[in-house]
Order: C-alpha cells, then structure tokens, then sequence
C-alpha cells in the first residue's frame, strides 16, 4: 500500500504529516494486517505496514489526528507501538530474543527426555507419564506462553492466526494427557495401542505437546534474530557521518555538535575530519575523500567555489565552508531517510499457512465439536467418541505446518552460508523467484574498487624500468590513490626506489620532487605543459587513447621534456566477466549502474560483456538517482536485483525487489540488503539466486505436504479410524517428512 498523504480536498499540504511507528507484539503477517486496517479506519490516516521491519508508515492529517491517537488504535488492536526516534533502536527486539532463547532452551532440555521415554519402549519404566507430565507441564505453560498470549487477543478479536493453532494444539495434547492418567489409567500403559479407538483413553500425548512447542520455538527464534539487524542499515549510516562541527563565531573556533550548525556558520574542516554540512568552499583547498557518497575510489580535489557534501572526508588540506544544507536537508540525511522509506514501504509477504490458517482454525475446532457429538449420537461410549474428538485435534496439530517454513530456511541459509552467501528471510526466496534483472553496481561490486597501473607509454628513447622507478618515487609521498597506484607498482620493480628530496605536493596537480639530482615532476597534462615540459607526439596519442579508453592519464617528465604516461584504472575483478555471462545464461539482464563517467562505464561493460545501450548502462548516477533507475526499472515492470557494496548503494539496495550486497563492501550496503555474498565473487549471485529459488520450492512443497497430510488424516480421525496415540505418530511422521525434505537442500552445489 502507499503511504501518500491522504486525499482531502480542504487540507493544506502544511496540515499533512508523516510519522514512522515502531510495532510490537506481532507475530505473523495476519497481524501486520490487522494493525494496518486498525490504523487506516481512523479519519484522516493511510497506512502501510512492514511485517519484515516491524514498522509502519502513517501518513495524517495534522488537524485531526495526534500521533497518541495512532498508538492507542494499534494498542486497542492488541499490539503495541510507539513514535520511532531519529535513531532506530533495537531494544525490544533484544529483549525479544533473550526471552526467547531462554524459552527454547527451556523447552528443549525438557522435551528431549520425554519424547525419547515416550516415543521409545525400551525407555519407559513404572510411572513414566507422572514423569514426563511434570517435565513437559513446564513446557506447554511457560514455554509456550507467548503462543497461548497471541492466540488468547486473537480470540478476543474474533480472528485466529499460526498462534491460534500452536495453542490450540498444545493444550488439546495436554488436556487429554492428564485426563488420561489422573482418570484413564495411562499410568499402567507401557507400550503402543491398537490403531482403534478401543482403550484410547489409556494414553498420554506429553511429547506431542512439548515436541511441538519446542520446534515451532526454534522457529520463531530464527525469525527473531533475522529481523534483529532490520534497523542496523541505518544505524551504521548515521554512524558514518560527522558528529561534532568545528565553527567560526566572534573570529575563535567553536567545537559543537553537527546538528545544531546555522546556515550563517563558517565551518572549519581539518585534515582527516568529516564535513558536517552541504556547503562551498570559502577557503583553501584539499583532496576530498567522496566515497560515502558517490561510492568512487578516486578522490574528488576542491579548491574555493567547489561544493563539499556532509559526511566525505577531508584528506589534506585546511578548508573553511559556507554551509547550504545542514541537518535533515543534507545529501547524507537523505540518503538515510531513503533507506528508511524504502525499507519500510516494501510490501510484505504473506506466508501460505497464515493465510489459510484464518479458515483452518475454526473449521479444525467445528470438526473436532461436531466429531464429539455426533459421535455420541450414534452411539458410541463417551470415552470413543471424546477420544475421536481429540484425534481430530492432535492429528491437526500445526507441527508439520510449522517447520514447514524454518527447517527450509534454516537449511537452506545453512548452506548458503557454507557456500558464502547470507540470505535474509523468506521474503528474499519469495522475491528471487520473480528476478528478471539484475542491475550491478560498478566500483567494488564488477571492478575492484582500487586504482591500479595497467600500462606505461613511453616516450623514445625512454626506458620504461627507469621511467617508472622515477615516477615512483615521487609518488611514494602521495596519499592519492592514483598516486600510490603508481608507487606500489614502482616498488614491486627489483632494486627497490631511492628517497625523494624536496617533495612538493600541488593541490589537484600532482607533485614534484627531485630524485637522485633530477627534478621529476608526476601529474596532469596541464602541470607538465605549466612547468614548460615538451609533450612528444606520441604521448599526446596515448593520452587521447587513454581518455577514449576511460582510464585516467599521468604524465611524468624530467629534463625539460614529458617522458612517459602511465595509465590508471579501476580494473574489472577477474571473474566479473563469467559472472555476466551465467546471469545471461540463466535469462537475466545485467545492468551496470556507475557514478563514473560514461567513457569509464562503457569501457567496463564492454570487458564484462554487458551491453551499452541507454537500458542497460547508467553512467553519472548520484546516490539518488540509483534508487530512481531501480523504481524505474520496477515501474517498467522488471522484477530487480541490485548488487553493491558501498554506502551509496544501501538505498538503491533497499529499494530494489532484491539487495544483494557484496562482503567487501561497507557495513551499511550489507545490512541494507537481502542477500551477502561473502567472498565478493560476483559469480556467487547466480549460485544465491539458483538456492534461493530452491529453498522457495522446499518450503512451497512442505507448506503442500502440511495441509495435504491435514485434509486426508482428519477425516480418518473424526471416523474413529485413528486413536490420539497414533494421531500423533502421523503427526510427528509429517514433521519427519518436512525435515527430511528440507535436508535435500544440503545437496546443492555451486556452479563454478
């Protein structure tokens, strides 16, 4: 759903608002859409709600609508929420997950020697469902209590979800266990019964209740703790930008925090700090380090009239800025609000069983009620026909329905994590499968990200081993990444590089030195020609070659004349181009989507084998503009993956139907994303998209085989065909067939 501002013809623009709210209490999707509808029934609010985020986005009427009047609709829902702060915090979620650790900890300790006294005759002894009972009476009490909570607001509600049916299942097995033993004599039964009903009242169901509430816990669990780094993306991002600002008030320097710098402030930037603001340098000039924001590696030289965002770095030189943007308005800021909305306004998957589970849950009980008393009407004894009644009840015990879903994803991530790749949750499997495109970030996700020397064009007469120990050595100084390219080449060379003397570093230029006696000068073309050096021929050919490649060109020249280009690049990772050609192979589309210039882009999808045209190259893309191309792409009607790894890509990641972020690549991306391949071998996509529609397809026939194993057992069970002990066998027999079909997904292999 949208989260627009509501229509209302008489509202000023400056009557609407939007706010963000943190959920809790909700535990599958039918809950995010009944806080949705909670929310949109009152005057005046439109509302989506993430299940993944545990967020909604509430669009209002200022006039009519208080954000108290928002929570307390989601809290007479039976939930709970609250207005989100600037900061996202995770500390429900933590305490979340330690009361659920604790909770299964508990239920698997005490369930594991129940079901092995129960299920194995060998074990038993006198008196063993006294035993298992007080074991397993924990278990189905507190350990299951959250289950017990949901189900019992559910009914409150009119409504029923998976907790209705866990719950249900639970005290049903529970129920009759103790009926059983403290009035059917289940104390003196130490092996199995006949299929009948006769003397079903003679057994006890302790391991099905605890068995039960273990898994479905181990479950939840997994769940919990994948949506525990949900808001990690954007706490990483504001981490990354400047905290304290240094300004000039009654001509003395003030150190104040970021967020409270004016418009009218001079902001003083030193080497090696963040830049708070948007702004123009007034003063001096710098290399500044961009790579938070366009996600190049090169740096970006600003002298006075250059434009600086917030949060790049300032490598060198003292700079004053005149602030343009501060605060909320910067391009920072808005990268963080971008992954924000794109995070919270995805839409959320439903899964299969909760949406039939609305329609299972009362229909089970109907069938159990109707069992009961047509079973006595026809004659059988009491102790028959509340036997078949509970059969129908057990036999439908939502075990299998529950691993389903968490034996496939556990398996499957488990191997995807073997493989090198981190997968999010079941909305990523539900959205690989719908993948058509996939638009691949440029630097560090299809090149390396690092600048390195690929050629040197000598002039005649010019030795290339000396040409490149001189330059070198220049560079040896250098903090530019162009630069350093030059000197670890330099000094990977045998005979290692002298000291430069007098080294001279101009400001967006190059540097000059003198080595061994000889002035050297290393930069632009520009700087050789200012410095009087003559430019042979054939290196003025070289670098118009150089430019038409996208490379970057510097030149060095000693003794009054230029002597040779070296030519810099970020080059293709190795295995960039096999990795193209599987996503072809498999009926993808890559597209490349670059800050650099078009040249540089076009050079680089040629080497990879990804086409040029307009669709499938995006040069000159600012970190907005990616999250427009992906929303494009998407509006067209392509499924979308993106692939990155900086800082830039996280809102374009977090936009696209699927992230995949590469493990070389920043916190943020990673975080922001859907999927991680850990290696950065970008050939590892394919093999995360091909498991993650494997994984879709196991948990698609568990989910089948659930309710399937439910239509055709119930029946035999209200017939009196099926007695509660062996009603839980072919429970805990579809469970066996869920997990086993779940383990096949160990088998998968990588393709390369």
């Amino acid at each position: 759903m949208s989260t627009a501002a509501p229509h209302q013809p008489h509202t000023s623009p400056h009557d609407l608002a939007e706010v963000e709210l943190s959920l809790q209490g909700m535990t599958c999707a039918a809950c995010a859409n009944r806080i949705e509808k909670a929310l949109n029934k009152v005057d005046g609010v439109e509302a989506a709600v993430n299940y993944a985020t545990e967020t909604a986005m509430v669009a209002f009427t200022r006039s009519t609508v208080t954000e108290q009047r928002l929570v307390e609709a989601v809290r007479a829902a039976g939930y709970d929420a609250h207005v989100m702060d600037d900061e996202p915090l995770d500390d429900d979620l933590d305490d979340r997950l330690r009361a659920l650790r604790l909770r299964l900890g508990v239920a698997v300790l005490l369930s594991l020697p129940v079901a092995v006294v129960s299920m194995v005759s060998a074990a038993q002894f006198d008196g063993w469902q006294w035993w298992a009972f007080a074991l397993s009476t924990p278990v189905a009490t507190w350990c299951a209590w959250p289950f017990h909570r949901v189900a019992a607001v559910n009914l409150r509600h009119g409504t029923s979800n998976m907790d209705t049916l866990i719950s249900v299942g639970v005290i049903a097995a529970m129920a009759w266990s103790i009926w059983a033993l403290v009035w059917g004599g289940a104390e003196h039964v130490m092996d199995g019964m006949s299929m009948t009903m006769s003397h079903g009242g003679a057994h006890v169901y302790f391991e099905v209740a605890s068995t039960v509430t273990a898994f479905i816990l181990a479950g939840r669990y997994l769940e919990t703790r994948a949506k525990h780094t949900a808001g990690s993306a954007l706490r990483s991002l504001l981490a990354l930008g400047a905290r304290q600002a240094t300004v000039l008030r009654a001509g003395a320097e003030v150190q104040i925090p970021a967020s409270v710098v004016r418009m009218d402030d001079t902001v003083v930037v030193r080497p090696g700090e963040k830049i708070a603001v948007d702004g123009v340098v007034e003063d001096g000039s710098s290399a500044v380090d961009a790579s938070t924001i366009t996600g190049e590696s090169v740096p970006v030289e600003v002298s006075p009239g250059s434009l600086v965002t917030a949060s790049t770095v300032n490598l060198n030189g003292r700079l004053l800025v005149r602030p343009t943007r501060i605060g909320s308005e910067t391009t920072f800021a808005r990268m963080a609000k971008l992954v924000r909305e794109a995070q919270a306004t995805k839409a959320p998957v439903q899964r299969i069983a909760d949406r039939v589970s609305a329609v299972f849950v009362p229909v089970v009980l109907v069938i159990a009620l109707v069992t009961l008393v047509v079973g006595i009407m026809i004659g059988r004894d009491n102790d028959s026909a509340f036997s078949a009644a509970v059969a129908v009840l057990i036999i439908a015990c939502p075990c299998a329905l529950g691993l389903a879903t968490p034996t496939a994803l556990m398996v499957g991530s488990g191997r995807a994590a073997q493989m090198g790749i981190v997968i999010r949750g079941i909305d990523v499997l539900q959205s690989t499968r719908r993948i058509d495109t996939v638009v691949l970030d440029k630097t560090g996700t299809v090149t390396t990200g690092r600048m390195t020397l690929v050629d040197v064009v000598c002039a005649p007469g010019t030795d290339r081993a000396e040409a490149l120990r001189l330059a070198g050595t220049v560079e040896q100084g250098s903090e530019h990444p162009i630069g350093r390219a030059i000197a670890e080449a330099a000094a990977r060379e045998p005979g290692g590089l002298p000291q430069p003397e007098g080294f001279t570093a101009l400001a967006g230029a190059g540097a000059v030195a003198s080595v061994e006696g000889t002035e050297v000068t290393v930069g632009r073309e520009e700087l050789v020609r200012e410095r009087g050096l003559h430019m042979p021929g054939e290196l003025t050919a070289a670098l118009d070659e150089v430019r038409d490649l996208g490379h970057t060109a510097v030149v060095a020249g000693w003794g009054a004349q230029a002597r040779a280009v070296f030519v810099v690049a970020d080059q293709p990772k190795p295995t960039s181009s096999s990795a193209v050609a599987e996503l072809k192979s498999m009926g993808l589309a890559p597209v490349l989507l670059t800050g650099d210039n078009e040249r540089t882009a076009r050079a680089v999808a040629v080497q990879v084998g990804i086409d040029t045209d307009e669709h499938h190259l995006h040069a000159g893309v600012m970190p907005e503009d990616k999250v427009s191309v992906v929303r494009a792409l998407q509006e067209r009607g392509y499924a979308v993956a993106m692939v990155g790894d900086g800082v830039n890509d996280a809102a374009a990641l977090a936009q696209a139907d699927v992230g995949i972020a590469m493990g070389g690549g920043t916190d943020v991306a990673m975080q922001a994303s859907d999927l991680t391949i850990v290696s950065g071998d970008l050939r590892m996509v394919a093999d995360a998209i091909r498991l993650s529609r494997a994984t879709l397809r196991t948990i698609k026939a568990n989910v089948f085989w659930a309710f399937a194993y439910n239509v055709a057992a119930i029946p035999l069970a209200a017939a009196g065909m099926m007695n509660p002990m062996w009603a839980g066998l072919a429970m805990a027999s579809s469970s066996v067939f869920v997990v086993t079909n779940s383990l096949r997904l160990r088998r998968t292999r990588l393709t390369h």
